[in-house]
């Protein structure tokens, strides 16, 4: 009897120590609330931002920004729109034709400086060509924005009158050139662009068009003196021989 006591309270302390053996492996392999915390410190977030108390942030701050930068784009376009609308009042039928006068004005001036440039057999002449082309194709960048600006369709090409006299300038070439072109583009063309502005400026109610004009007149005035001089020269020279 006493031996089969000790065997049974053997047997007992020996189920315990196994029962404490394997809550003592659980207790290894499971981690701790506080190391699951730990291990949550390294992950960040959708925004960049580490997260220290286990949990996930998904705000994100980069929308802040964006939304931020939405609405600064959309004054901007509503300021524009709104400056667009102040300046984009409908010309008048003068106005209008005072604006495409100029633009064919310069269009002229441009197409055949451009033939002067190359073909011309006088530096003066080629210089002037050149200067033509400068001064015009600047004005006529002004001319074009006013115009779109206000709705204004422009000629896209020369007129009759200056398609013909491209048309001969080219088949022209060395002193015949030169003298052709000084007289045509040169002081013609001028005059008429002068004429035209002078009439033009005295009806023009739009001040856009007509602080355009006001600016075109005294480089128009400045190529008509030139021009006229050269011109004067040459015909001296030509006299002389």
């Amino acid at each position: 009897m006493q031996k089969n006591k000790s065997l049974k309270a053997l047997l007992a302390v020996s189920a315990v120590a196994a029962m404490f053996s394997t809550v003592g492996v659980q207790a290894q392999t499971t981690p701790s609330v506080g190391q699951t915390g730990t291990q949550s410190q390294g992950k960040t977030n959708a925004s960049g931002k580490t997260v220290t108390d286990g949990t996930i942030d998904n705000s994100n701050s980069s929308g802040m920004e964006n939304r931020s930068q939405a609405a600064g784009a959309s004054g901007a376009a509503g300021q524009t729109a709104a400056g667009g609308a102040a300046s984009g009042a409908k010309l008048s039928a003068g106005d209008e034709k005072a604006l495409k006068d100029m633009a064919m004005a310069d269009m002229a001036e441009v197409a055949t400086g451009k033939l002067a440039a190359s073909k011309a057999e006088s530096a003066e002449v080629k210089a002037f060509g050149q200067q033509m082309v400068d001064d015009h194709g600047a004005a006529l960048t002004k001319v074009q924005a006013l115009a779109s600006a206000r709705g204004v369709t422009l000629p896209t090409e020369l007129d009759a009158k200056h398609k013909a006299m491209s048309a001969k300038l080219e088949k022209l070439s060395g002193a015949e050139f030169d003298k052709a072109y000084m007289a045509n583009a040169g002081v013609k063309d001028h005059k008429d662009t002068h004429s035209k502005l002078v009439a033009n400026s005295k009806k023009i109610k739009d001040p856009e068009v007509k602080a355009l004009a006001d600016q075109h007149m005294p480089v128009v005035e400045q190529h008509l003196k030139a021009a006229q001089q050269m011109a004067t020269a040459k015909s001296g020279t030509s006299s002389g021989k």
